[in-house]
């Protein structure tokens, strides 16, 4: 084991790479923000209260006004439903705990993709970014954008469907319209950011309290909280589909680490913006589900689409218009966290050799990463043409994202041993009761899919298996064809002078 140049770790163990930024022996706290520069070009700026807004408005999507039926109807009882939105909320705050430590000891953003590459090589990690760039990021932006633009259509066609089309032409205008905010500024991203997170919360708030009042008027709705057990059912498939369900509208929980180089004091910000999110979210679901559950009858959950419209349908009279607005406004703020961290994600690829070198380009004036913002945004415009599939291949590549967040807490033990904390001190240290009870837990999210769904499995591994085939051919072979070169080389000069971008100097050197 040797230390290498100002406090970048280096081993003789081949798997660890040696580019991170490692809290060292050697580094200070100040050293952060100039390490995190030199690495990516993007200039520290998130504060700890910007990175609250991330998390929150990215875990805050459609998920909690549309996943109550489906905890609901899996568990069948109103305790078993509140006790699964709790043990998803602690579930992902165990997870995201884990990664604070991963993300204040490799401060590199791209979240699990990083942590994967540093642990345990290149190749696992480019499976992971594999997924995530030709299915997950794309459809999740799709799909987001595309349930924005029904509910700004809800209001506008309150008693019929809208016009065939209108649904995708507006989703199409949202993702361009987000697009060009996240090339522009990142102080434009932050602002769309607080905004609509804010407009997100006090809708969240608003049900709360109507849930509060309806519970203080008593009678006929604190009837609906009689019989908490009533319908509940032992069948561990069942319990583990509406335990997916919670988990759907946690999930952006790891989303600040895709972001950690931009994040002014990531030693502090990172674990305080994690404890405070994941808590202030879980408190919100938990309250808004109890409100729920005051206003509306059992089956009234269950025959709904979207529980929260049918909240608002019931007690919001005239005004039932601004659910279905709020809703909107949810998935747009969470649409934007979704663009900002897919980018940053494509960037640290790029500058890994795994995705062409121009998404790890960065415009000097805007310190934006137009190419890698334009590249998700544009990919998710493709897959907007196909939005009647893309629910069905975000399905069949669940397996594949929880087996890369397992990937990534197996990690933390590897670098526990292959870096011990006495030689390198982490600036955050868990204890590992915790990453392996999550790893127990994404070991079982894993067998279940399999289990119920061996099919839609094997489909979604076979998606995964594309990936070897392209990593061995076009980024682990030193003799690329040179045509592929040549072609390239012509696309990433054309696109230096078409959006004023460069790569940062230190990565030319």
């Amino acid at each position: 084991m040797k230390s290498g140049k100002k406090g970048e770790a280096t081993m003789d163990d081949s798997s660890i790479t040696e580019d991170p930024v490692y809290m060292s022996p050697t580094m200070q706290k100040g050293d952060i923000s100039e390490e995190k520069s030199s690495t990516g070009g993007l200039k520290p700026r998130i504060s700890l209260f910007a990175g609250v807004m991330v998390i929150v408005g990215s875990i805050i999507g459609s998920g909690i006004f549309i996943s109550p039926k489906g905890v609901h109807e899996n568990v069948g009882s109103i305790a078993g439903s509140l006790i699964i939105w709790t043990f998803s909320g602690l579930f992902s705050a165990m997870g995201a705990y884990c990664y604070a430590e991963l993300g204040t000891f490799i401060l590199e953003s791209g979240a699990d993709y990083a942590y994967v590459r540093v642990a345990f090589g290149p190749f696992l990690a480019f499976i992971r970014l594999w997924i995530e760039a030709i299915i997950v990021r794309p459809c999740t932006m799709t799909v987001v954008a595309m349930t924005c633009a029904v509910y700004i259509l809800r209001p506008i066609y309150p008693t019929c469907q809208s016009p065939e089309h209108a649904p995708a032409l507006l989703a199409a205008v949202i993702l361009l319209l987000l697009t060009m905010i996240n090339a522009y500024s990142v102080h434009w991203v932050m602002n769309v950011q607080n905004i609509f997170t804010i407009a997100k919360l006090f809708a969240l708030c608003l049900i709360i309290l109507t849930g509060l009042v309806l519970l203080c008027i008593g009678e006929p709705y604190v009837s609906n909280l009689s019989s908490p057990w009533e319908g509940a059912t032992s069948d561990v498939g069942k319990i583990s589909m509406a335990l997916y369900s919670g988990l759907w509208a946690f999930n952006g929980w790891n989303y600040l680490n895709f972001i950690t180089e931009e994040l002014r004091n990531p030693l502090r910000d990172l674990p305080i913006a994690i404890g405070i999110s994941l808590s202030l979210v879980t408190i919100v679901y938990l309250l808004t589900n109890v409100a729920f559950y005051v206003g509306l009858a059992s089956s009234e959950i269950l025959e709904s689409t979207a529980v929260a419209v049918t909240f608002g349908n019931r007690f919001y009279g005239s005004m039932n218009w601004i659910i279905p607005i709020f809703v909107a406004c949810s998935c747009f703020g969470a649409l934007n966290g979704i663009l900002l961290t897919s980018s940053r994600l494509f960037l640290v690829a790029a500058r890994q050799k795994q995705m062409p070198d121009l998404l790890s380009m960065v415009n000097p004036f805007r310190e934006t990463p137009v190419p890698a913002v334009l590249f998700s945004g544009l990919l998710s415009l493709l897959y907007l043409s196909l939005s009647d599939n893309v629910y069905t291949l975000i399905n069949y590549v669940q397996i594949v994202n929880w087996l890369a967040i397992g990937c990534a807490t197996a990690g933390l033990f590897y670098l526990r041993y292959k870096m011990p904390p006495r030689l390198y001190p982490r600036p955050l240290k868990v204890n590992l009761i915790f990453p392996l009870i999550f790893l127990i837990g994404c070991v079982f999210l894993i067998v279940v899919p399999i289990v119920q769904s061996p099919v839609d499995t094997l489909i979604g591994l076979g998606i995964m298996a594309t990936s070897i085939p392209v990593y061995f051919i076009f980024v682990a072979s030193k003799s690329k064809p040179k045509s592929l070169t040549q072609f390239s080389n012509r696309v990433s000069d054309a696109a230096q002078k078409l959006f004023l971008v460069t790569k940062p100097q230190e990565d030319t050197k």
